[in-house]
């Protein structure tokens, strides 16, 4: 598999957001595959420069407790969670962000502010969201909590 899907939870919305969570699956045409998921500190998060943003803060504390369990997890540090991630990255693989300016770019701009190399080529960001819209039959599956 050369596809990975990438989730992340932040307390922002803008390229600099906070990550509090990194998930990922691999995946091709036909299944998932090995999965990645680590919860971050908050404060590393900001330490490193992400930002926090009041409206998502707002937004999280009107979601489910079961949501919020992210807060509660055990947690590293950033650049632990971004090297964990760089290990899971094989070479050559697609990465696929749900909306052409988040997951992908904020990932990358988080590589970036902790001073680490991306784990993959620029030219292998991907939209789900496109081939979403563009292909309205294909339907993704969600697990887990929203």
């Amino acid at each position: 598999m050369k596809n990975i899907m990438v989730d992340l939870e932040t307390m922002g919305q803008g390229a600099d957001a906070a990550i509090v969570a990194i998930g990922a699956v691999y995946f091709d045409e036909f299944e998932t595959g090995k999965t990645f998921y680590r919860a971050v500190d908050l404060k590393s998060s900001v330490h490193s420069g992400g930002k926090i943003d009041p409206d998502t803060v707002l937004w999280w504390m009107m979601q489910s407790d079961e949501a919020r369990e992210v807060f509660k997890e055990e947690r590293c540090d950033i650049d632990e969670a971004l090297d964990a991630f760089h290990d899971f990255v094989e070479s050559g693989c697609k990465i696929w962000g749900n909306g052409s300016e988040f997951d992908n770019v904020i990932l990358a701009n988080a590589y970036k502010m902790n001073q680490r190399g991306l784990p993959w080529d620029f030219w292998n960001n991907r939209c789900y969201r496109t081939v979403k819209n563009l292909h309205k039959d294909v339907k993704m599956d969600r697990t887990g909590t929203h």
